[in-house]
This record gives C-alpha cells, structure tokens and sequence, in this order.
C-alpha cells in the first residue's frame, strides 16, 4: 500500500473531529488496518474484515456523543487522578486503604467538579473484578427512602447468598433530610454496606451527627488551576487536537495537518473555570464544536479544513468567567464572613473585593445590606454615629432600586464603614450586660420601687415611683441609683 492510500481524506479528517481513540497516537493494528473514527474503518482492498475480537477498538472520545466530555473523560485509576494531593496523594491514609481494598465509609465534601464522584467512580472500577464488593450509585436528588430501602435489601442479600458486601454511593447526599439519612444507619452499623456520600455542603450543618460518627469526612479543595491545565491537555490529547505556541504562523499549523488549540486559551480557561473541572471540560467542548461547526461552513480557508482555536474563541464561547458561589451554602456565610472582618480591619480594598464575589455571584443586595447595618452598630458604634445612617440609606436604595445599579450604592456603604473609625464599646456593653442576665443565680432582682411607673392609685399606694428624681427639674446634681440594689457597683463598659 502506498503513502497515498494510507493518507486519510479531508471527510475522514472532519471524522477525526468527532470521534477519535483514547489515545493520541492514530492506532496501528494488524495488516496496517488504521482506525481513525468509530465508525470510519479503512482496511486494505482484498483482505476479509477482521472480527471484532481482532480489530478491537479503544474506548473512543466523542464530542458529539451522549455524554459530556467531563464524564467520557473521568479517570479509572488514581494514578491518573488530578489533584487532591492532600486527601488521595501517595503517603496519605485513605490512598493506602484504597489500593489495599479496605474501603471505608466515606463523605467527600468540597465544591463542584473538584473530584468527588470522580473519585467515587475509580473506587466503582478498581472493584468490578473483585468479589469482595460491588458497588451502587444513586443519587438524592431522584431518589427516595423507598430507592434506598429496596438498594440494602439486594446489598443484605448479596452479604448472605455471595458473602459480598455494597459500597453505596449517595450523590448529593445533602438533598436527603436528617430523617432520611436515618435509614443507612444501621446498615452502615452492621456491615452490610460502605457507605459513600458526595455533598457541595458543609458535613457539620446538612449531615446526621450519627451518619457523620460512622464515615470519615475527607474534604476536597478547589483544583488550582495549573490541576485544571493538566486535565484540559490530557483532554486535549485524547480529542487529537494539538497545542501551539501563541506566536506559531499559520503555515506552522497547516503542516500539522490537524486541528490545535493556542496555549494561552487552554490557560484562559484553565482560569475561567474557577477551579472546577467538569465545566473546564465542557466549556472546552463547546468552544471546539463551535469552531468546527463555523468552520465548516466556511469555503474559504487558509487551514485546509482544521481550525485552530484562540483566546478569542474560548472568551467568546464561554462569555464570562465561571463563579462557584452557592447563596445558601458554604460559599455565602465565608464570603460574607470574609466581608465584614474586612470592613472591621478598615480594609477598604479587601471590603470592596469581596462585596463583589458576593454580588457578581448572585448574592441578593438585601443580604448585603443588612451585613452592613449590623457592621455599622457593632464594629463602628460611637466612633462614628453616622455610620449607621449610611448603612440603613444603602439597604432602602437597594430595596427600590435593586440590580445591578443598586452595587453602587453598597460600594460606597462599603468604603464608608471601612474608613471610618471603629468603637465597640456600646457593643461590648451590651454583650456583657446580657452575659450579666443570663449568668445570674437565682431569680433576677426586682425593679427598683422608686423606677417603676405608677399609672394606678393602688400602684402608688405600694410606693410605685415613690422617691424618683425627675432629673431635668433639677439644676444641681441629682444623686440617684438606677440599677437593683444588688448589682449597684458593676460597669458593663469596664468589663
């Protein structure tokens, strides 16, 4: 067979596109039969068709198939896990228990596309071949207590027909309320299954005490983005799509006879993702379709046919940078945690940086506002009475002017409280006032005789108001206790 015939068309290269081995190596089998696409398969004139056992073909990438990129892309082995260093690394405990198969009852919590039911699906792998566990996925948010119920039934009869034991995998598992996470208790208790939960939220406030008792949280972080440059390549590779330098002519290209990506969009949305994998992968998936389908439709190139993706490209098809910003979970009380002690430290550029996390991510203006009253009274107090009126202006203008215009207005709420000077004496007196209360022995001393009002002839008669001091009508000092006799003597603004 000559190089002629070898050479793919300029169809079979579009196919190369869609679908193309796991590998980036264009794949030789025997008789020099080359696969290039899963259902474009050249073999030589005259030579009978192979079976099937004989022409295996790898797992195909697909970008037009069923499945996101992100999941035909998920690892089947923690050796090709990336990232996550602290939790599954070499040295640590859980990487020993997995590789050694005794698996534990697991909660992986972190935030979205950090690896957590990646992480789930290589335990699912490494133990197809092992008789000792199968494994169950299911997921709260379209399962019940009767889905969970009818799963430990099987896993029970597998423990006692095939003394093989079920690793349960609950995505989302936060989606289950306390009573529902109830039902894996015992069964976790007794051996019937390994228990593994995926959950954005944080384990302390959405899972059982007792579930939390009988599984080890392992917390997952955000993937750096040097974590998510890494995966897009290796992505890349599979997909047959080389990388060149942002300064390669396009003459350079054309003699790569292929479709490539610059590198400096591979590390645009290695940063645009905000650590998180799946949409990395995905938005590069929908950045490459878009090319190809406009490439397509163009007569005239100077690419013979490919297309070679840019930072243009990816800012174009992804629009704006990807935030992980939950308004009702971890990321909404750390952030607002985050914006208050700046404000507190008169960190007027750090206060404005994460008023606008907050705000870019969602977060509704109201919530904001009210962070700054409460800033206002506590850590501005008597140094600055004002603050408080400017404070209580930003939340009326956000309630009739709502977004996006209303950022403003927080934003000079937000510099304001951050540059004015900080009292919390009324504020620690306050505090130390109701640790007084709730600290007394016995019952609370009664009201002074001579403060209590008397708006009753009997009241009076009882000695209501007997003795009080009317303080403006005196011009001299009025000498007068105010406090229970027993607490005179205590200064909450010492204490």
């Amino acid at each position: 067979m000559n190089s002629e015939a070898r050479k793919p068309s300029s169809k079979t290269k579009q196919t190369l596109l869609f679908g193309v081995p796991a590998n980036n190596k264009k794949r030789k089998v025997e008789n020099d039969v080359h696969v290039v696409a899963s259902t474009s398969v050249t073999q030589p004139a005259g030579k009978a068709a192979k079976s099937d056992a004989a022409t295996h073909v790898e797992k195909m990438i697909d970008l037009n198939g069923v499945k996101p990129l992100a999941d035909q892309m998920r690892p089947n082995s923690l050796e090709d896990f990336v990232g996550q260093k602290q939790a599954v690394g070499q040295s640590t405990t859980l990487r020993s228990l997995l590789d050694a198969n005794q698996i534990p009852s697991l909660i992986l919590w972190g935030p979205p596309g950090c690896g957590k039911t990646t992480l789930a699906h290589i335990v699912a792998t490494q133990n197809k071949s092992n008789e000792k566990y199968r494994f169950v996925k299911m997921s709260a948010i379209s399962s019940g207590v009767a889905d969970v119920k009818e799963a430990i039934k099987r896993a029970q009869n597998e423990l006692k027909m095939f003394k093989r034991k079920t690793i349960l995998f609950i995505d989302e598992i936060h989606r289950f309320n306390k009573l529902q996470q109830d039902a894996f208790l015992p069964h976790i208790e007794d051996g019937t299954i390994t228990f593994f939960g995926a959950t954005t939220e944080n384990p302390s406030f959405q899972i059982n005490n007792a579930l939390l008792s009988r599984c080890r949280v392992i917390t997952l972080e955000k993937l750096t983005v040097d974590d998510i440059e890494n995966i897009l390549k290796h992505a890349l590779s599979q997909l047959d799509i080389g990388i060149v330098e942002d300064d390669c002519r396009i003459v350079e290209v054309r003699k790569m006879n292929k479709n490539m990506i610059k590198q400096a969009a591979v590390k645009n949305l290695a940063y645009l993702c905000d650590g998180d994998a799946r949409s990395a992968l995905n938005g590069l998936q929908v950045v490459v379709q878009s090319q190809i389908v406009k490439q397509s439709n163009t007569t005239d190139s100077d690419l013979g046919g490919f297309v070679v993706i840019t930072e243009e490209h990816v800012k174009e098809g992804l629009q704006k940078a990807h935030l992980q910003y939950d308004r009702a979970g971890e990321d909404h009380y750390n952030c607002a945690s985050a914006f208050q002690k700046s404000i507190r430290g008169s960190d007027e550029n750090a206060a404005i940086y994460w008023l606008a996390r907050m705000f870019e991510g969602g977060e509704d203006p109201l919530f904001i506002a009210r962070r700054l009253v409460v800033c206002a009274s506590e850590d501005i107090g008597l140094a600055d009475p004002n603050a408080v009126v400017q404070a209580n202006a930003a939340y009326q203008a956000c309630h009739f002017i709502g977004r996006p215009e209303c950022g403003i207005n927080l934003a000079q709420a937000t510099v304001y409280l951050a540059r004015a000077p900080k009292s919390i004496e009324s504020y620690q007196a306050f505090k130390n006032a109701r640790k007084a209360v709730v600290d007394w022995k016995g019952p609370l001393p009664p009201v002074p005789l001579h403060l209590r009002n008397a708006p009753t002839k009997l009241m009076s008669k009882l000695g209501y108001g007997k003795g009080y001091k009317y303080n403006p009508s005196f011009t001299e000092e009025v000498h007068q206790t105010y406090l229970p006799d027993e607490m005179i003597g205590t200064n909450f603004f010492n204490g």
